[in-house]
């Protein structure tokens, strides 16, 4: 239950304070990523599902390859994650994938791409993730990959 709908609940009097007490909810990481590319470039390589160790974000990942609706995906700090596709909407130039792991209870993403000016994007990244106690080691790779992103995508990019 969201904090809307316990706030809703505390308008008729019902008791609310377990659904909105900071331990209870899910950590939100967000990205707003700069990115020195056309905005159409920068879609073309996140919805590319298959090759973010080629177009996305190389270095960062190393290896990734489908497996139906999923991809797994090998990161350069040996780390391994099965990411199943959710949505690849080509209006919104949005990607959702959530990863599917024993360890991690719940892990949501989407990946927007927007223009930023004539020639520029800013690429909007939101992971949802349980439980807390993984949201720094989360963000910290969130940063890597903005970098691997960034020198990828970017007009300097060899």
């Amino acid at each position: 239950m969201d904090c809307f709908v316990a706030s809703l609940l505390a308008m008729t009097g019902n008791d609310t304070s377990l659904f909105c007490q900071k331990d209870k909810t899910m950590a939100s990481i967000h990205k707003d990523i700069p990115i020195d590319a056309d905005p159409a470039d920068v879609w073309a390589a996140v919805r590319d599902f298959g090759n973010p160790h080629r177009r996305l974000v190389p270095g960062f990942v190393l290896d990734a390859r489908l497996d139906g609706e999923a991809r797994i995906v090998t990161f350069a700090n040996g780390n391994v994650a099965r990411e199943l596709l959710v949505d690849c909407d080509e209006t919104r130039q949005r990607l959702v994938y959530a990863v599917v792991s024993e360890r991690v209870k719940q892990h949501s993403a989407s990946v927007q791409v927007l223009a930023d000016g004539e020639a520029r994007s800013r690429l909007v990244w939101i992971v949802d993730v349980l439980p807390n106690e993984i949201a720094s080691y989360i963000d910290d790779q969130m940063d890597q990959a903005a970098l691997a992103m960034q020198k990828a995508l970017g007009r300097n990019a060899a």
